[in-house]
Formats: C-alpha cells, structure tokens, sequence
C-alpha cells in the first residue's frame, strides 16, 4: 500500500472541547511546558500517569499557577477524556458527600491521568493566544506551510468564526507546531539544554500512542478511522514514518516528515459538514425576510467523538427535536435570533454562536455549553460545564457539577437555577454520566488573561479580565419555572434535584397568591355579565402582558403547526415541516411565526 493513500487528520474535540476560549497563561509557553516534561520524566508518581497533587505542586510550586486556575486545567481535561457514565455518577455521589476542602482535596487526589497526553492538551491552549500579527492585519502571515483558502474554507471560516469550532485554524495549529508537540514527548535525554531534540533521536510506541489525543486518520480507500500509532506502525508505513519494530520506536525526523506530508483537514470537520453534510433549508414563512434558516449535519456517516449539527439563522422560529441524530452529538447554533430552540436529547457540547433574543432548552451535555458573542439569549441546561464569553443580557438556568466559567467580555449576566424538566430527562441525564448532586450553579468563576478574577476585587476597567461586577445570581422575587410544553413519554415529573428552598419559597408564594385570587373572585358572586366582563378585563391585561414581555410570539410559535413529542427517538418536527394538532391554545394567528424542521 502507497503512502500516498494515508490520510492523516486534527481530531476535533481536543480543540473544540479542551481549549479554553482565553488567551492563556504565560506559564503554559513552550519554555515552562518543556521545563515540566523534564520534570515529570525525572519524578515518582508523574509518569506515565499524573495525578492531581503532583500537578498542583508543579503549577502551584514552579509555575506559580493559583489553585483554583490549576484544577481549572486538570478538571477541563478530565472532561474531555470521558467517563463511562457510571463512573461518573459514582464520583458524583462521592462529590456531593464532601462537606469541607479536605474531604473534598481526597477525592480529587484520586483522579490521574495521560502525563504526554496533559502536556499536549496544556500546549493547545496556545491556539487561542492572542497574535500582535493577526490582531494587526486580520489574519495570521502567510507560510509556506498553509495554503490559500478555498471558497468553501472561507465559508467554513465565516460560519465559525472562533478558533476552537475552526478545522483550518487546528489543521494550521498542528502544521505550525508539530516539531514542537513531538518534542514534548521525547524523553529528556535525547534533548539538548534549551528541550530542542537532537539529530537522530527516538520516540516511543507508547509516546506516539499518546499523539493520539490529537491525531487520528485512515487508509483513503478504507476510510475506516484507526488511532495514529496504529496507523503509523501498518507495514506499508513503516519506513516512511521511521518505525523501527524491534525497538519500538520512531525515528523522530521521519515521524515529523511522515505526518506533515499526509497531514489534511479533517474529513468530519466543520469544512466537510458544510460542504456536504446533510442540509435542509427551511422555508421561511416571515414577512420581508430575506435569509433562510440553515442546518447541516454529518450524524449519519461521522465517528463517535467527530458527530456535528449545525444550525444557523434560525429567525423568528421554533425549532424542536428529539432524536437519535443528535444523541452524542456537538452542536453548534450560530446566528439566530427571536428563536425558540429546544433539543432534548442526550448532547455532547453545545456552542451559542451571535445569537440573540432566544432561548434554548437543551438535554443534558455531557461537556459543555460555551455562549459567545450572545446579547439577551436564556439558555436553559443540564451540563458538564457552562462558560459565557463575550456576551451580554444572557440568563443562565444550569444544573451543573463545575463552577460556571465567566470570560472576558460580559456584562449583565444573570445566573439561575435549573427550572425545568421533560419526561426523559432523568434517563438522558443518566446516559452521559450526570447527576443532581454536586450543583454549583450559583458559584462563577471568572477567568481572564491573568488568572482567575477575585469577586471581591472589582476592577471594571480591566481589559484582558471579566469584570467581577458583570453577573448576578437571579432574586428569587423574579423566579418562574419553565414547563416544556410537549408531550413525551417518560417518568420525570418535577425539576430533577427540586428547587433551592429559596426559589422554591417564591414558587409556593407565588401559587398561594393565585390561590388566593381564584378565592377572592369566586367569593365576588359576579352574575353572568359580569362574569363576561371581568373575563374580557383579563384577557385585554394578559395579552398586553405578553406583548411586552415577547411571551406572544413563543406562545404563537406553538400553536397548532407544533406536532406533540414522541419518547422513542421521536421528533417534534421531522425533515420537513408539518402541520398537526397541538395540546396548546392561543387566539388568532401566529404573526410570521413558523415552526421549523429538523
């Protein structure tokens, strides 16, 4: 078999789930990371495994890291790697019996992982560092190792926009920075003083096998995904790649040739998703518009791990969906507005690209749910992780395990409680690994190019850090909880884990009011015409009410073109849009409201 029909390709999700959207610390330059791959080689307990104490002695002891920053890194990579997801649960319920930092320290302690694979996942922080070049002329100089974009690139490049859902950047990233990714997993003998490897070194199988993190690829004809050390070591490859079977090992500067010569873009990526991913335009129902809604999807032919659907203006439209094309899958919903979203299947990541006045009630994400670049978007989730950048106006009702993650850039961020549920929600919860306990929703971390932000400094004219100012916890005077209104099957019946007691309190004061009003009218012996007229007042009061506050057009949305949820894989809408009869009432007809398939 030629070489030539080897492709070798960035795998998605290190990037797009392992690299905080912040610039990152200095300390993770190339200089400290090779200072810190000596280290590891040369200490008990850091290799081939790191745990957490070894780690916090080195960024806390050398790298001056803060704790908090630390375990930041440590846990992002935890989540990334996966979990079966009962091993997940059985941490959660350990979690959540820690009633101070010691016992909580002791369950952190128990976790290690990859040590090459940790010191890769910490160098691609850099793909987000900040470049004096791009920042001046827009983009990145050209080089003899990228080639100009296609029109479909700059396509690609537009619908992204960041560098984390981009597979040119990443594909750029490994090209410009793999001598020094493989460096790093040189054993520290055959490195000069400055950690540059010396001609004719070695790399092990095992070293390679931990590239893996980043690489993977295929025979083109088999199109089969196979890791890259495995890859790497097929006999028609040996040569070309350096492999040497009797010592296990690879001739570094072969290795290095090797991959960049069959390095491409991913086949699964955001490039091929769009370019010829399932599509399906939704015809657009509003008055004067102009757009049309968009979704792409590569479910049906991507591996685990690479599955993606992306959806794109969706304008002043319901959008609704559970099924087995989007269980495990990354989604990316990128510009759109006056919408309401709600996926309730079990995800891996959700990405809220410039979106605005929206809401989305997503299932249970098994990563995370990064908002960017958003103004007066509710977002509405069970989630490994939350983290908000760049956005404004945002509302967050999360039942999460990790402190929320507040980047630079945010103003008027509001933090609530989780407030809903759906029949299936406790069995997809369940399917990724997530319980109701730890829940830290209400407990932000802001993190900016310096560190992590202390609350109790405000510093609103920092640039490069979060205001520590720029959120609040919901007032639970303002609290209501969100009925998903569709009807499925299933057993959950009530908000997983109940409500804070707070929140919980201004629900029953809110309901002993109402209570209190059916009494009082019902005490008020109003004749027929009466009765008329008093019913007429609150219509005419209740449907100003919806008008100011938005509530209309969601309650339009849902009108009779909604078809009723169905529990196995069944979705609310399929692949073109339907008219059926709805278990919701409304007067008149929706204004330019349209509910869109998927």
């Amino acid at each position: 078999m030629e070489a030539e029909s080897v492709s070798v390709w960035p795998r998605m999700e290190p990037f797009l789930l392992g690299a905080l959207q912040v610039a990152p610390s200095s300390k993770l330059s190339l200089h400290y990371l090779r200072k810190m791959a000596g280290y590891v080689r040369s200490r008990d307990g850091c290799f081939p495994t790191i745990g957490w104490p070894m780690w916090r002695h080195i960024a806390c002891g050398k790298l001056q890291l803060p704790e908090e920053h630390a375990w930041l890194y440590f846990e992002t990579f935890d989540i990334l790697l996966g979990h079966e997801p009962g091993d997940r649960l059985e941490r959660a319920e350990s979690l959540s019996q820690c009633t101070n930092k010691t016992e909580l320290d002791q369950q952190r302690n128990k976790l290690s992982v990859d040590t090459l694979q940790f010191l890769l996942f910490l160098y691609i922080q850099q793909l987000n560092r900040v470049s004096l070049r791009t920042s001046l002329i827009g983009e990145e100089w050209p080089n003899h190792r990228t080639r100009s974009p296609s029109p479909s690139d700059r396509e690609a490049k537009t619908s992204s926009q960041n560098k984390n859902w981009d597979d040119q950047a990443h594909l750029s990233f490994l090209h410009l920075h793999l001598c020094e990714l493989l460096e790093l997993l040189v054993e520290p003998g055959q490195l000069s003083a400055s950690g540059q490897a010396l001609r004719d070194c070695q790399i092990s199988l095992e070293a390679v096998r931990s590239l893996g993190l980043l690489l993977e690829g295929s025979v083109t004809h088999g199109r089969v995904v196979q890791p890259i050390h495995r890859l790497l070591t097929k006999a028609s490859l040996q040569t070309q790649s350096g492999f040497c079977s009797v010592t296990r090992s690879f001739s570094l500067r072969q290795l290095l040739s090797c991959l960049q010569q069959n390095l491409s873009l991913n086949p699964f990526g955001i490039t091929a998703c769009l370019r010829s991913g399932k599509k399906l335009a939704w015809a657009q129902q509003v008055e004067g518009a102009m757009k049309r809604a968009k979704i792409a999807r590569n479910t049906h032919m991507a591996p685990a791990g690479s599955k993606m659907v992306l959806m794109s203006q969706v304008f002043k439209q319901t959008l609704a969906k559970t099924s087995d094309k989007l269980n495990g899958a990354n989604i990316k919903i990128h510009r759109c507005s006056n919408a309401f979203i709600y996926l309730l299947s079990p995800l891996r990541s959700v990405s809220v690209d410039k979106c605005r006045d929206s809401t989305l009630v997503l299932g249970p994400v098994e990563t995370s749910v990064h908002i960017h670049s958003c103004q007066n978007v509710r977002v509405v989730c069970v989630a490994g992780r939350v983290a908000i950048g760049a956005s404004s106006g945002v509302t967050i009702h999360a039942l999460t395990p990790t402190r929320p993650l507040l980047l630079p850039g945010n103003s008027d961020i509001t933090l609530g409680p989780f407030h809903t549920f759906y029949p299936s929600l406790e069995d997809h919860m369940a399917s990724v690994g997530l319980a109701v306990v730890p829940n830290v929703w209400d407990q932000p971390l802001l993190l900016g190019t310096e560190g992590i932000v202390n609350t109790s400094q405000l510093n609103a004219n920092a640039t490069s850090s979060p205001d520590p100012a720029c959120f609040r916890l919901l007032p639970p005077d303002q609290f209501n909880a969100l009925v998903v209104p569709f009807a499925m099957e299933g057993d959950t019946c009530e908000v997983p884990g109940g409500l804070p007691p707070l929140y919980q309190t201004a629900v029953e004061e809110k309901h002993k009011r109402i209570h209190n009003w059916q009494k009082t009218v019902m005490e008020a012996r109003l004749n027929k015409d009466q009765k008329r007229q008093f019913q007429e007042l609150v219509e005419i009061k209740f449907h100003a009410w919806l008008l100011e506050t938005g509530h209309r057009q969601e309650l339009d949305s849902l009108s009779d073109a909604m078809p009723s949820l169905r529990a196995s894989n069944g979705p609310l809408a399929t692949d073109t849009t339907r008219n059926n009869d709805s278990k919701h009432m409304r007067n008149g007809q929706a204004g330019g409201q349209s509910t869109m398939a998927c």
